[in-house]
């Protein structure tokens, strides 16, 4: 198990890392940004339902149960989400260190410009305030990173785990 859930979960991680890296100049705060990197998280996690198949093909001799199919599926995930998460920390703080507020004013602007009403640009700029603060602390910024990629790898992982599993 230990194989197949290394190689799909880095090579899942290394395709969401390079998309994440790809769709950097899209990260302004407007829709295109969170479309492209939502689809990277996507295509990353489908490594799961390959690596689960992977598994039962070549360890399970052909079948593989839903739970031990969940466990390798998972495993791939936080792999991959691990990844991700330090990529998105090397951007935040390395490459790119203004792009947290560039993001923020971003959503702010196009709130200003659609001639939204003053309670909602409000909020944004609450909310954007409240990120920040969580930004500005490494250990809070991880835990809030790792939760963009991880529900869509978890409910790959229950798909892959179910459609797989043969006795």
């Amino acid at each position: 198990m230990k194989k197949t859930v290394l190689t799909y979960g880095f090579i899942s991680g290394g395709i969401a890392a390079a998309l994440m890296l790809a769709t950097l100049p899209f990260m302004d705060g407007g829709g295109k940004g969170y479309i492209f990197g939502y689809t990277g998280i996507v295509l990353s996690a489908l490594l799961v339902f390959f690596g689960v198949r992977s598994y039962r093909e070549n360890v399970g001799g052909g079948r593989i149960s839903f739970g031990r199919g969940f466990a390798v599926g998972i495993l791939i995930t936080l792999i991959s989400c691990s990844c991700y998460v330090a990529t998105w920390q090397l951007i935040y703080y390395k490459i790119s260190p203004g792009i947290g507020d560039k993001i923020f004013n971003g959503q702010i602007e196009r709130l200003k410009t659609s001639g939204a009403p003053q309670e909602k640009i409000d909020a944004a700029e609450r909310q954007a305030k409240f990120f920040k603060k969580i930004a500005a602390n490494p250990f809070l910024h991880v835990g809030m990173t790792f939760i963009e990629p991880f529900p869509i790898g978890l409910a790959i992982t229950a798909i892959s785990a179910a459609i797989l599993r043969r006795k």
